[in-house]
């Protein structure tokens, strides 16, 4: 009987651990490392969330039309240690973000580095390692 109670604690952990693994996608699946994108906008929204936040952006080109789009960042933890929270990214601010373009060309990266207020940060880890766009 105590084998079955071990093994329920076990199962328990087991299965509250699956949704978040089963969340998580690779870099390559989802983007294009070949297609940088250098974007600069004002931030709409702020998504401080697990696996990796989300910055929303909208972007005005010179035509003066505005594109809104999403970027995905690093994991939260990794953005703290670099001296990041999720009240740094004010809403209605300027953002420049380097990364690259989503594979099912939608409005969407996976940012890489950001500049906001003079301050350059590497997004995180939610890349495939490959070189910082320029």
């Amino acid at each position: 009987m105590r084998a079955i109670g071990i093994f329920s604690i076990i199962a328990s952990f087991a299965f509250a651990a699956a949704p978040s693994t089963l969340a998580h996608h690779s870099f390559a699946a989802q983007f294009d490392s070949t297609k940088p994108v250098t974007l600069e906008g004002t931030v709409t929204k702020v998504e401080w969330r697990n696996p990796h936040i989300w910055v929303y952006l909208d972007v005005t080109d010179d035509d003066g039309a505005v594109t809104s789009w999403e970027c995905e960042g690093g994991a939260p933890n990794a953005l703290t240690r670099l001296g990041w929270g999720s009240q740094t990214l004010k809403l209605g601010s300027t953002l420049e973000i380097h990364g690259y373009l989503a594979r099912n060309g939608t409005n969407t990266c996976n940012a890489r580095t950001w500049i906001y207020e003079g301050r350059s940060v590497f997004a995180g880890e939610a890349s495939d390692g490959g070189p910082v766009p320029e």
